[in-house]
């Protein structure tokens, strides 16, 4: 895992609502800063805690900061200052990261995805169903933007994540494997099942643009089938569905099941 590098003085520094130039970003909320602190430590560099947060949470999460060797301070004006909602009692101050996805593990490709909602929650679903490569294509939406990080509910902190500028970059460096294109000219879905002699990649396109031709000669096209009331799906709900496809045919589903 690469972490960027924060500004010397980033131990004193005074914290500012964020922007995506900065080298860290935050989490906000109890559930996602124990996620932060148990998955990702060595990124965290500060935890602030509400005096309205409630004892026992507040004891959790010192117990486990205290674990990781991370400081905690109670700052109820920096938590009024960085969150937009009133009912924010716990903040996680973290270095953004970068990894190197694994060439042997199946990968969800997203080509410039727009909305920063839509984007943690795809990372939630991965999570979910045992995806822990992401591959961001492009411009759009930035991962580490506190609106995307709350809606994945910490899951950011279960994946690497890695940004390619085109497709044709990631496909060199991704190695041999087999493509399924999600978009509305493909196959139906219904009628392939995933093939597990190769690792592969499930590749979705921008909430209003989807997948352009180019991707219609690449690997296997899939069109999730639906009727004819709506054009598409939601590119989140897109993304479940084939990531459960994935799941089902792979056995990966099933070994979650009572």
């Amino acid at each position: 895992m690469k972490y960027q590098r924060l500004p010397d003085n980033y131990k004193e520094m005074r914290l500012s609502p964020y922007k995506k130039d900065y080298s860290y970003s935050y989490v906000f909320g109890l559930f996602p800063v124990i996620e932060l602190i148990d998955n990702m430590p060595a990124a965290v560099f500060r935890v602030i805690v509400s005096s309205k947060l409630a004892e026992s949470g507040r004891e959790v999460i010192e117990a486990r900061a205290k674990n990781a060797g991370i400081c905690t301070v109670c700052d109820d004006r920096t938590i009024e200052r960085l969150s937009p909602k009133d009912n924010c009692f716990a903040i996680g101050v973290f270095r953004k990261f970068e990894a190197k996805t694994d060439p042997v593990k199946s990968h969800i490709v997203l080509v410039d995805p727009s909305d920063k909602g839509n984007l943690g929650n795809i990372v939630r679903t991965a999570v979910a169903f045992g995806f822990e490569d992401l591959v961001i294509i492009g411009s759009g939406a930035d991962l580490f933007d506190p609106h995307t990080v709350r809606s994945s509910m910490g899951a950011v902190f279960h994946i690497r994540p890695e940004h390619f500028d085109t497709f044709e970059e990631y496909a060199t460096a991704a190695g041999n494997r087999i493509y399924y294109p999600f978009m509305l000219k493909g196959d139906p879905m219904e009628e392939e099942k995933p093939e597990t002699a190769l690792p592969c990649s499930l590749i979705f396109g921008n909430e209003s643009s989807g997948l352009d031709d180019s991707y219609l000669k690449l690997g296997k096209p899939l069109r999730i089938t639906h009727g004819p009331g709506v054009d598409s799906l939601n590119l989140t709900v897109a993304a479940g569905i084939g990531m459960h496809w994935f799941a089902q045919g792979t056995g990966f589903a099933q070994t979650f099941q009572k």
